[in-house]
């Protein structure tokens, strides 16, 4: 069942977050919905500007619409990640998006401000939900580049002045996540003391955390092992999404995670078979390594076993 995420944030907020996880193929949409359905779980799918030209914007929404059939019970949104004002409005035009996010957080406040509203008055109007952005993450993830120099954490007074005059419906705040694999180099955290303060002044206004995969260890460890040149990749602790959700977080964006996942997986199999060429074999492997850490995401998240409660809502 497609909803809103304005749906699933009313029946989260202050309890838990919803995992947010971009898809690109066949193996990863298996594995989400599967996953999900293990750890019975609302969720959100989030399709990119490079998902959509990777083949055809077209194959993904199919897929989508397949799962839906497959997976009758699962109760998910699906969200345009990252778009410019173009994506946006294709997205809203469509009819398939129940959400889109409009990102000009590279522009002035004035500028931002500006472009946002434009999105939020025509997603509105065919009862989409905007999701936008103020301040900047730094890192490459995709067509998003910030250097680390221009990276911004989002300043809460505007925050507040923001929302008001664009009537956007959810809002990204930077508060020390960054895009990629490469987020920390120490022992840095989430800057909790600006999340409290923005949440002071829209309490009980939906807050999105971008950047938040944790790029686990194990998985590097294990890709490096097998022909990889991950250096120095750390992300966020994980078990920092607890108090994030306390404090208005009830998004979460997580891609790196997934595409670890998937690395691991095919250099591990094609080093320990080297003999093999049907993709069919890693791809099992991948969707049933991909459920279990959609799993385990959930559980972290808080949104494990909430499924049949969100349903009575929607």
């Amino acid at each position: 069942m497609i909803v809103t995420t304005k749906q699933l944030f009313e029946a989260a907020y202050g309890k838990y977050a919803i995992g947010a996880y971009n898809i690109n193929n066949l193996e990863q949409t298996m594995g989400l919905f599967r996953g999900c359905m293990d750890s019975q779980a609302p969720f959100i799918i989030q399709i990119s500007k490079g998902a959509r030209s990777y083949t055809h914007k077209a194959m993904l929404e199919g897929l989508i619409r397949a799962a839906d059939q497959v997976f009758p019970e699962a109760v998910f949104a699906v969200h345009l990640d990252h778009g410019d004002e173009a994506a946006c409005y294709d997205c809203i035009e469509s009819g398939f998006y129940s959400s889109v996010m409009i990102d000009a957080s590279h522009e002035p406040f004035e500028k931002n401000v500006e472009i946002t509203k434009r999105v939020v008055e025509a997603a509105h109007a065919r009862g989409i939900v905007v999701e936008a952005e103020l301040g900047q993450l730094g890192g490459v993830e995709e067509h998003v580049r910030v250097n680390e120099g221009d990276a911004k954490l989002t300043d809460p007074d505007q925050a507040k002045e923001f929302v008001e005059l664009t009537g956007c419906d959810s809002l990204a705040c930077a508060i020390g996540t960054s895009h990629g694999a490469f987020k920390f180099s120490g022992s840095q955290s989430l800057h909790f003391e600006v999340l409290e303060m923005i949440q002071q002044r829209l309490p009980g206004f939906p807050l999105v955390m971008h950047g938040s995969s944790s790029v686990p260890q194990e998985e590097v460890a294990r890709i490096n092992a097998a022909g990889g040149n991950l250096k120095g990749a750390k992300g966020v602790n994980e078990d920092e999404f607890a108090r994030a959700a306390t404090l208005g977080v009830t998004k979460v964006n997580i891609d790196t995670d997934g595409r670890l996942v998937w690395t691991r997986v095919h250099r591990e199999f094609f080093r320990d078979f080297p003999e093999k060429f049907d993709l069919r074999d890693p791809g099992k492997i991948f969707m049933a390594e991909y459920a279990k850490f959609i799993a385990h995401k959930n559980e972290k998240l808080g949104s494990a076993g909430r499924l049949a409660e969100v349903r009575k809502l929607v």
